[in-house]
């Protein structure tokens, strides 16, 4: 059976997580970072993207269509999980993956010109989700 001196304890860390992940909230999102891929050698655009404390650097990223793309994406160690959406299958993209600290290679080929949104769908709690603390970006597709 859990002393009361174990109870409070936890409570204590679930209070400090909570608190921290508050403070985090009001954290500010960067300006724009804007990254023009090039096709290399292998006839792939290669794309790295980091994310963090509510935000992706770049949060702009500019390829081309009917080229295929690898995103090397990861996140900044900490305690608050972080996901990359880009949900636009009429374009042939389709992404909705768990980020760590661990880079993870994403491939895809846009099929249509257009700008598509990325972000991060979590959210905790009562507060806003990430993506709207800024935790997201745009993947211009162009010709």
């Amino acid at each position: 059976m859990p002393t009361m001196k174990n109870i409070v304890t936890f409570f204590l860390f679930c209070l400090g997580i909570t608190g921290y992940v508050a403070c985090r909230a009001d954290t500010p999102t960067p300006s724009e970072t804007v990254y023009q891929s090039t096709i290399a050698a292998d006839g792939v655009q290669h794309v790295r993207i980091e994310g963090g404390s509510y935000f992706f650097k770049p949060n702009r990223v500019i390829v081309h269509v009917n080229v295929p793309v690898e995103l090397t994406v990861s996140v900044e160690s900490g305690l608050v999980p972080h996901t990359l959406v880009i949900q636009s299958p009429e374009a042939g993209i389709a992404v909705d993956e768990g980020l760590s600290s661990e880079a993870k290679a994403i491939r895809f080929t846009p099929t249509a010109v257009g700008n598509y949104p990325f972000y991060c769908r979590n959210k905790l709690l009562f507060f806003k989700s990430h993506r709207e603390k800024g935790m997201e970006g745009v993947l211009e597709v162009v010709e």
